[in-house]
């Protein structure tokens, strides 16, 4: 449930209060950009990425976006502040509210931004999946692009649910692994770990990329490999990482039998939580 205080543009507001409009289109039609963020000990955990992501979508779709970081960040801190929530999950959207003939009357900014904070997800200690194919349509111009347009993504993860599920893997058109609803899949091998390649269809994670390029654990390589069902089927173990779950292993596959070595998830998860510490260190003494 959200806290008691949302972010609108330049105020504080309460939850409850109206603050979107039918003629802003963005509201209504999915036109925006958002990312989640987590807040640690205060701190917007890889801000920086999350913001350089988002301008890269925003271009994308055609969405205005602010010009200067630090003044999304300086907002998103007062969120923080008056929700009290140094421990938390922050979701930040820009809406855009022009474009089309429903645009309202008295609209006078170009976007707008909304922002909202709560608490952090228990996910347990493991994760069960379903399969939907065709879920992603890797060919398109936007399948890497989070826009605020996320009916689908809804539908299956609610799908899943319904089936004893907790997520859903995602095939392209091709029946290659693209990701979960809301999180980036990998697979073990040895000490090789291997996720599907933006090409696939994947949305470019910050977790992702962190374990990408960021987390080194001595022995493990991690990179980019098409991936498949049966792939999944003869890992030794496979996981899926999100800015709210950290590497969370997999215990089921919906139709596959699944290995469950986790002792790679179990370092890379142990040096990704280093790293944050870490990253939130180095902000407060900054």
């Amino acid at each position: 449930m959200l806290h008691g205080f949302v972010l609108h543009n330049d105020e504080i507001v309460a939850a409850s209060e109206p603050i979107l409009s039918a003629g802003q289109v963005g509201s209504l039609m999915g036109w925006g950009v958002f990312s989640t963020l987590r807040v640690s000990k205060g701190c917007l955990f890889a801000f920086e990425r999350h913001w350089a992501r988002m301008k890269r979508d925003a271009q994308l779709v055609r969405v205005p976006f602010p010009s200067d970081p630090e003044w999304l960040q300086e907002r998103l801190l007062w969120l923080v502040k008056a929700n009290d929530c140094l421990e938390a999950t922050l979701r930040v959207c820009i809406v855009r509210n022009t474009g089309t003939v429903f645009t309202g009357p008295a609209i006078k900014r170009e976007f707008d931004l909304v922002a909202m904070t709560t608490g952090l997800a228990n996910w347990g200690s493991s994760i069960r999946l379903s399969v939907a194919a065709n879920g992603r349509f890797a060919a398109s111009p936007y399948s890497r692009t989070k826009v605020l347009s996320w009916a689908f993504n809804l539908n299956w993860y609610t799908e899943a649910h319904e089936c004893g599920f907790d997520e859903v893997i995602l095939q392209n058109e091709l029946g290659d692994v693209a990701e979960c609803t809301s999180a980036n899949i990998f697979a073990v091998f040895r000490n090789e770990v291997f996720t599907p390649p933006l090409e696939s269809g994947c949305l470019p994670g910050i977790t992702r990329e962190l374990l990408l390029n960021q987390i080194s654990v001595p022995g493990i390589t991690i990179s980019e490999r098409r991936l498949r069902l049966e792939d999944l089927a003869v890992a030794d173990s496979v996981f899926v990482s999100s800015t709210t779950r950290d590497v969370l292993p997999v215990a089921e596959i919906e139709g596959i039998s699944v290995n469950r070595d986790d002792s790679v998830s179990v370092k890379l998860n142990a040096a990704l939580r280093a790293y944050i510490e870490d990253y939130v260190s180095a902000k407060a003494i900054a």
